[in-house]
C-alpha cells in the first residue's frame, strides 16, 4: 500500500515539475517576442533598426547641442545687429542745440515793430562767428541770401520737417549736403534784419506752416 501511494506521489510531483517548466518557457518565449517586437526592424524607417543604446542618446545629444549652440549664435547675431540698427536710428533721429553760449531774445509769436508779422522763431543771441550747428540727421535743402532772414540754410530732416537757419555771417554747406546732428552748417551774423548778431531757428513740420522753436526743441529732448 505504502509502495503504491510513493508511485502516485512520484507520478503527481513529476507532472506538477513539468508544468512549471513548459510554464517559464512559454514566459521566456512570450519575452523574446516581445523584445523583438521593440529592437527589432523599425517600420517607421526604412530598413533600420531602433536603437535604444545610452551611447546613441549620447551622440544625438550632443549633435542636437551643437545645433542649438549654431542657431543661438546667429539669433544673438541678429539681435545685435537689430540693435545697432535701432541705436542708429536714434542716433539718425537726436536733436541737439544750434549753437552754444546764447541767451534767448525774441520768441515765437512776440510782436514788434521790427517786423512786418509776429515773430515766427526762436532767436539765440550771441557774438558773431559762433559755430551754427544742424539740430538733427537731414539734406540742406537751400541756402543763400533771403531778405529780411539774411543768410539762410534750409535743412529737411529725415521726417519731412524743415529747420531755417537765419541772420547767418557766413554758409558751410551746399544745396544737397547730408548733415548729422551736431555737424557745422555755418556761423552766426547780422545779415538781414537784425539789431544785433544772432541766429533766428525756425521749425517747419512737413515744409509748412512754423511752430514754436522751443516746443519744438523740448518736444526731441533737448532744453534751450
Amino acid at each position: 500500500m505504502a509502495g503504491a501511494f510513493a508511485l502516485i506521489l512520484a507520478a503527481f510531483g513529476s507532472t506538477l515539475f513539468g508544468a512549471a517548466t513548459d510554464s517559464n518557457t512559454l514566459a521566456a518565449d512570450k519575452y523574446q517576442t516581445i523584445n523583438q517586437s521593440y529592437t527589432g526592424p523599425d517600420q517607421g524607417t526604412a530598413g533600420g533598426d531602433v536603437d535604444v543604446s545610452r551611447d546613441f542618446d549620447r551622440t544625438l545629444v550632443k549633435k542636437q547641442a551643437k545645433a542649438q549652440a549654431a542657431q543661438r549664435a546667429i539669433a544673438l547675431k541678429n539681435l545685435a545687429q537689430k540693435v545697432n540698427n535701432e541705436a542708429d536710428r536714434q542716433k539718425q533721429n537726436q536733436w541737439v542745440l544750434p549753437v552754444t553760449g546764447y541767451h534767448l531774445t525774441a520768441r515765437f509769436g512776440q510782436s514788434s515793430g521790427l517786423w512786418a508779422t509776429v515773430h515766427t522763431g526762436l532767436d539765440f543771441a550771441g557774438p558773431a562767428g559762433t559755430t551754427i550747428v544742424s539740430v538733427a540727421a537731414g539734406t540742406v535743402k537751400s541756402t543763400g541770401y533771403e531778405g529780411a532772414y539774411g543768410n539762410r540754410t534750409v535743412i529737411t530732416l529725415l521726417d519731412g520737417t524743415d529747420i531755417w537757419y537765419c541772420h547767418q555771417s557766413s554758409i558751410a554747406v551746399k544745396p544737397g549736403d547730408k548733415v548729422g546732428p551736431s555737424d557745422v552748417i555755418g556761423y552766426t551774423g547780422s545779415t538781414g534784419n537784425v539789431t544785433g548778431p544772432h541766429l533766428h531757428l525756425e521749425i517747419h513740420p512737413n515744409g509748412g506752416t512754423a511752430i514754436d522753436p522751443y516746443a519744438g526743441l523740448i518736444a526731441h529732448g533737448v532744453t534751450p
